[in-house]
């Protein structure tokens, strides 16, 4: 577990302490000073701890700080052991402080225990970098009420670019469960009978940035999921579900990226149509890819390569042949929703345009349930859907090509 929060002074030092009934154990981390890339050079603090040796399944006490001062007392639970537990996901993207319609409820459902994790699918505060950081910083504030409780896992998505990310990297700890690494921009974890994947589909937009990045992240996702492919890990975390910010596909009208036949995250760079993902995710068995970008809520029938898969227009979906996207990026923000065509594709199953998010509860290693929530609607649920799945694994296509 990793603990970051940010002071505006220099601190003389970064420390956790924490325990089950009392504030008895302590570590002690490491700060590092980030200057925003704005023009007013605001210094910012930014701390991490790593907490060690927890015990599995347990509700610990802790708070944050120094001997200069220190933070509320805030608690977690550590995940369960093992495979053998039902993990219960929050999963959002687009969620800015201005009409930030999901906050309330979100703060009041993580602090009823609803939740074992968040996932924030890319695009924060809008935008982390604006007023010199300002707004970044209150945007942290406000989703503190949830971030303080469970793991919030997150993606980076267009909004982050400024300053090659900096906000973003600076102000999150993304680790990889293999090796314990932070990389904020890709990385895998487990959670119950899931392999979770996060990358950024921002590398194929901003090549300013550098191209090689695309290019390490695209083989570490190759070898991320031969791994997970293992008889021996698939039997153990048969799903895999994937999280990017910008779709394959959609049905909205704005016209960029995911309306284009040729979106470049699902076929690859233009010309050479190398590094896409679409048929890597489909060759190695991905079951389920979450998205955001587009500000509104569209489930899709199993889909590969446009084409709608045999049987899987029924509900629930019962050993579907092609991963299900979804797109969930309607937790709510400045720029409001995006407006859908009139006239549906056909793997575009269900379109909502309330404000909202979704839930996840991966049931066992065979079935997934999946449900949005409507802040218009006062919380009602208001789509619904069950992934039955006993056939998970990889799957043959002739036209893969790993560049």
């Amino acid at each position: 577990m990793i603990v970051t929060w940010t002071t505006f002074d220099a601190t003389n030092g970064s420390v956790v302490e924490f325990g089950i009934s009392s504030l008895t154990d302590r570590f002690v981390g490491h700060h590092k000073l980030f200057i925003d890339g704005g023009n007013e050079s605001r210094p910012i603090y930014i701390h991490r701890v790593v907490l060690k040796h927890l015990i599995p399944g347990t509700t610990y006490m802790y708070h944050c700080g120094s001997t200069d001062g220190w933070s509320t007392v805030f608690w977690f639970t550590t995940m369960k052991e093992g495979s053998d537990w039902s993990p219960r996901l929050a999963v959002f993207g687009d969620l800015g402080n201005e009409n930030g319609q999901s906050i309330p409820r979100l703060q009041e459902e993580v602090q009823r225990d609803m939740y074992d994790a968040v996932l924030h699918i890319g695009d924060f505060a809008y935008d982390m970098d604006s007023d010199n950081a300002r707004v970044g910083d209150q945007f942290m504030r406000q989703i503190e009420p949830i971030a303080a409780y469970v793991p919030y896992q997150v993606c980076p998505g267009n909004h982050e670019y400024k300053y090659n990310f900096s906000n973003y990297d600076n102000r999150f700890s993304m680790a990889n469960s293999n090796t314990g690494s932070i990389n904020n921009h890709y990385y895998s974890f487990n959670i119950g009978p899931a392999h979770i994947i996060s990358l950024s589909t921002e590398f194929y937009y901003f090549i300013e940035y550098g191209w090689k990045q695309l290019v390490y992240q695209y083989y570490w996702l190759l070898e991320d999921l031969r791994e997970a492919n293992k008889p021996e890990n698939r039997l153990l975390r048969p799903w895999i579900i994937t999280m990017g910010h910008r779709p394959m596909y959609c049905s909205t009208e704005d016209r960029d990226d995911c309306t284009h036949k040729e979106c470049i995250t699902r076929k690859g760079m233009p010309i050479v149509h190398t590094l896409g993902l679409e048929d890597l995710f489909y060759e190695y068995g991905v079951d389920l890819e979450l998205w955001a970008h587009e500000h509104v809520y569209e489930r899709m029938w199993p889909l590969y390569d446009r084409q709608v898969y045999n049987g899987s227009t029924d509900e629930p979906y019962t050993n579907p042949p092609a991963p299900v996207h979804i797109i969930t990026g309607s937790a709510g923000c400045k720029e409001r929703h995006d407006s859908f065509v009139a006239n549906p594709p056909p793997w575009s199953a269900i379109r909502i345009a309330d404000y909202g998010y979704t839930r996840i509860h991966i049931l066992n290693g065979t079935h997934l349930s999946l449900e949005q929530v409507s802040d218009d609607k006062s919380g009602q649920i208001v789509d619904s859907i069950t992934i039955v799945q006993e056939k998970h694994g990889l799957r043959h296509i002739n036209k893969t090509n790993h560049f």
